[in-house]
Parts: C-alpha cells; structure tokens; sequence
C-alpha cells in the first residue's frame, strides 16, 4: 500500500507539472517586457504619487531618481507622507532642494480613515491633490512605491508604451534586491510564483480574465482610475496591486503587466526574517482568510514542490523506479521552468534544485501568516494591523 500511495503522489506531481508547463501561460518564460512602443505626437501629462511611511532608509537613492526622469512633457512629484516617525518628510524636502529635475511636492494625509488600508489612504489624498493642483487633471497617474528607483528613461518608456498599445493600465514588477544568501534563495522564488498564479501573457490578451499588477510600478490612465473609482473602491484591499487590476478590469479598462527592465527595488531583506514578514503579513489575505483555502494550498505545494524529490530520493532508496522516474521526471521540469527566473536575476543556475526547500519556507510563511491573522495580528505592516474587509 505504501508504495502505491507514493507512486500515485509520484504520477499526480508530475501531471501536475506537465500541465504547469504546458498550459499554465507560459508562466516560467521571462521575456515579457514593455509592449513595441513609439513616441506620441503629445506627451501626455503626468503625475507620479509616492505613498511612503518611514522610508528614510530608502529615499535617498529612489527619491532623486523620480525627480531625475527625463520625460518630454508635463510631469510632477508628490510624496504623500502617510505618519512617518523617521524623519520620512523632512528628507523628501531636502531632496527635493539638492536635486534637480521634476517638481516635488510633499503632503501628508493624517490618520487613514477607518476601513481604509494606509497605503491606499496615502494614494487617495495624493490622487487627489494631483488631479486638483492645476486648471486640468493629468493625463497619467505614475504610482510608486518609495523603495522603487527607476532608470531616468522609465517614466518615458511607460507612457510611450501606454499610448502606443491604447492600454488603461501598464505595470512592471521591480526587479527586487538579490544580494545576501537568503534574498537568492527567496526572492527569485517570490517572483516565480507569482507569475505561475498570474501569469503575465494570459494577463495581457485583450480579453483576458485575468488580472493582476505589481504594485510597484502602476501607470493607470487618469479617466479609467476614476471610471473605476480608484482608490476608493478598493479602500480595504490589502493586495491592492492585484485588487486595482480587477477595479481596471471590471470597468473596461486594458491592462499589461511585466517584468522590469528599468525599474528595481533597493529594499533590502538581508534577513530570513525581513523576507518572512515580507511574505506572511499578506499570504492569508490572499487566500481571501478562508481555511479550505489555506488547506488546498497546503496540500498543493506539498505535491507540486515537495513530492517530487521525496518520490526520487524514496524510489532509488528503495529500489522502485515506478516511484523514482516520475518524481525526478518532474523535479527536473521544476527545475527547467525556475531557470529563465534565475537567469533574469542573474543568479547561478545551482539554486534551481533548491527550489523545493524554498517551497517549503513558502509554506511555512503562509500557515504563520494564518496564525498571525487568529491571533490578532494579520495583515500587520509598519505598526497598523488591518482587518480584514468583512470586519472592517
């Protein structure tokens, strides 16, 4: 009996993978990239609002990279201090002062209102304060996280693209810091299996179902953000990249998501523990809090990431090639799809067999997440806990 349990654990990883592989999107390919884009004959307007909360760490080297942008038409910072305590303001206006380039504009929004996520607080008064600054409102709204730096031809590239494919939405996902043992380790996984529940060609046809978008890098037509009342509508979201991707959808709008070549992350998570509070402050949300939820993705990353080398490693071990053929046949799939994503972060190819110990900790940080949430303390980021929406 047992070696029939583990041999049908064997055969249904691997159709798993085979089905991952071939119908899944094409999710492990790493090219999508900005759509073919051309100048515009005008450049639109734009506004690029930065929602930041104790991010003096950061500022210095995203901040000044905004300013710097080389864009051909109209366009304005506006930093929207959500209550920082680390001097978060204070730096923004002294960049400002030092570098020139873009106006910079700093505000603050006080308290987020109850039922409202900070971040999305934070965007709501720099939204507005964008779209009521001047005689006409901007044409784009940039949004960007205070940790994102872009290349001085970014904001350019994302306009162009926009107007060149007629899209509502375009949106990159920052290439993340990778410098310590465990940002190799974990964050080209992080990306990785993003992709493979998002993946980014399914999300990009015209008439796609899918939605999703990396908060890091939003570029949102200013008339669709209000046809889908933006950021109102998504007041309590805390993914709110993938729940404004829905918002854009819903209403009509296109939408493209991709992989960045302009746009990187400076964050830092030098620590396993930085990248588990990373993980495991959202994981439970995204599962929408349910427990059936929690226990399918539990049992789906045991067989899709875990059996795999327990099937090899079992089958040779104990002589049964039944067992060992199918789980090394779909641990070297595994580890095909994870190599285009190392390569994208110019990491060494031997990280890819580790993939499954990677899974694991996945695993692990999305059952603490759950913990956190029965306890109290889900949803947790810079000092707020936000419940979720149905109690909020």
């Amino acid at each position: 009996m047992g070696l029939l349990t583990a041999a049908c654990a064997a055969y249904a990883s691997l159709a798993a993978w085979l089905w991952l592989t071939l119908a899944q999107g094409m999710f492990w390919r790493t090219d999508v990239r900005l759509p073919p884009r051309t100048a515009p004959a005008r450049w639109p307007s734009v506004a690029i609002v930065v929602p930041a909360r104790d991010e003096a760490e950061v500022l210095p080297q995203s901040l000044p990279s905004l300013i710097a942008q080389d864009y051909p038409g109209e366009a304005e910072v506006i930093l929207v201090d959500d209550g920082s305590t680390d001097g978060t303001g204070e730096l923004a206006r002294r960049l400002g002062g030092e570098h020139p380039g873009l106006p910079l504009t700093v505000v603050s929004p006080g308290d987020p209102a109850p039922g409202w996520t900070g971040k999305l607080w934070a965007l709501r008064h720099g939204i507005a304060v964008a779209r009521t600054a001047h005689a006409t409102e901007p044409d784009f709204l940039l949004l960007t996280d205070a940790d994102i730096a872009h290349e001085p031809d970014s904001l350019r590239e994302l306009v162009a693209a926009a107007t060149s494919a007629d899209l509502d939405l375009v949106s990159q996902m920052a290439r993340l810091r990778v410098v310590g043992v465990w940002e190799r380790l974990v964050v080209p996984a992080f990306v990785y299996f993003f992709a493979q529940l998002y993946p980014f060609r399914r999300i990009n046809r015209p008439s796609a179902r899918t939605a999703a978008a990396a908060g890091g890098c939003v570029l949102l037509r200013t008339t669709c953000a209000v046809r889908a009342g933006i950021p109102d509508s998504i007041r309590q979201a805390v993914i709110d990249d993938v729940s404004l991707a829905r918002a854009v959808q819903r209403h009509g709008g296109r939408i493209w998501l991709g992989l960045a070549e302009r746009v990187d992350s400076v964050r830092p998570y030098p620590a396993l523990a930085d990248l588990w509070r990373m993980v495991s402050r959202s994981a439970y949300a995204q599962l929408r809090h349910q427990p059936l939820l929690l226990a399918g993705t539990v049992a789906g990353l045991v067989l899709v990431y875990l059996v795999p080398p327990a099937a090899l490693l079992v089958g040779l071990m104990a002589g049964h090639p039944v067992v060992a053929w199918p789980g090394g046949l779909a641990w070297l799939l595994m580890v095909g799809t994870y190599l285009p994503m190392l390569r994208y972060y110019r990491q060494p190819v031997a990280l890819a067999p580790l993939l499954p110990f990677t899974a694991l900790l996945y695993l692990l940080m999305t059952v603490d997440s759950a913990v956190q949430h029965y306890r109290g303390r889900g949803a947790s980021w810079k000092g707020r806990t936000y419940a979720r929406p149905s109690d909020a």
